[in-house]
């Protein structure tokens, strides 16, 4: 029973880390990036460079975070400003490119599967249990996360100026706020979280071209039930990837792996407004 609350637990910290990016952009742009699920991938590949240089795992972060903002900022640029009054071939848009980051990735690395070093190893007795530590520094990582973003929008310019966007962008812009700019900065952010994402969960699975595949899907379900609330999306990952963890130890992992997507269809069904106050 504990090991199985321990897994809930990290879960839920691992699926906020990996929908936050997703969230913040989708609260200000008012589309689902589905390019997502690259950029995870992108950040995976980047802790395998770190791993294959020889250098601190931990360094695979920052590596990451520049790779995914990089990415992005390209991305936002060149293919979704011009698509900012067609959200339906934005959404296709971003769907391409993930496939296309996913392609690319194959042609430098291959498509075999590939390790990239833990920056934590061993176990922690806690709680009666032995489990895993890098699991379990998972969830303060996420806090941090959910907090940065927390004070990042509540406590500077840039917060401000993207939750004016958020509420009313026409009126934003009366206010001589430059929406364009704190879309392309808000994109950029994402990206870097998402690759970010990809760089803490590489340690926990395999590297492979279509790593972030199944991580999308889920994201972009807990963002549904969510809507633009931080406090929403903690609450739908310790809720739904609390369901699939039990779901997955009692049942079966396959039933678990569609278990986020069937109750955010229910959810949304019962509740439009998903777990947002409403």
């Amino acid at each position: 029973m504990t090991a199985l609350l321990l897994d809930v637990v990290t879960t839920a910290a691992i699926l906020f880390a990996v929908a936050s990016g997703l969230l913040l952009v989708f609260g200000v742009m008012k589309i689902i990036n589905f390019a997502h699920g690259g950029l995870i991938t992108l950040g995976g590949y980047a802790a395998l460079i770190t791993t294959q240089l020889g250098l601190n795992p931990w360094f695979g972060i920052p590596m990451a975070a520049l790779f995914g903002a990089v990415a992005g900022t390209l991305i936002e640029r060149v293919v979704v400003r011009p698509l900012y009054a067609r959200p339906l071939d934005a959404i296709l848009a971003t769907w391409g490119l993930g496939i296309i980051i996913g392609q690319t990735i194959v042609l430098v690395f291959g498509r075999e599967v590939q390790f990239a070093a833990a920056p934590l190893g061993g176990t922690i007795d806690l709680l009666g249990e032995s489990y895993s530590l890098y699991r379990i520094v998972m969830v303060p990582i996420a806090i941090l996360l959910g907090l940065g973003i927390a004070l990042l929008l509540n406590g500077t310019r840039l917060g401000l100026a993207t939750r004016a966007v958020i509420m009313n962008e026409d009126l934003a812009r009366g206010l001589g706020i430059d929406s364009t700019w704190v879309r392309f900065v808000t994109f950029a952010l994402g990206s870097a979280l998402a690759a970010v994402a990809g760089a803490l969960i590489t340690p926990l699975s395999s590297v492979d071209p279509n790593m972030g595949v199944p991580w999308l899907v889920n994201a972009f379900m807990l963002v549904l039930v969510s809507g633009t609330s931080l406090a929403s999306l903690a609450a739908a990952c310790l809720v739904l990837g609390g369901a699939q963890v039990i779901v997955s130890s009692l049942y079966s992992p396959v039933l678990g792996g569609i278990t986020i997507a069937l109750l955010a269809a229910i959810i949304l069904r019962t509740r439009p407004q998903g777990f947002a106050r409403g």
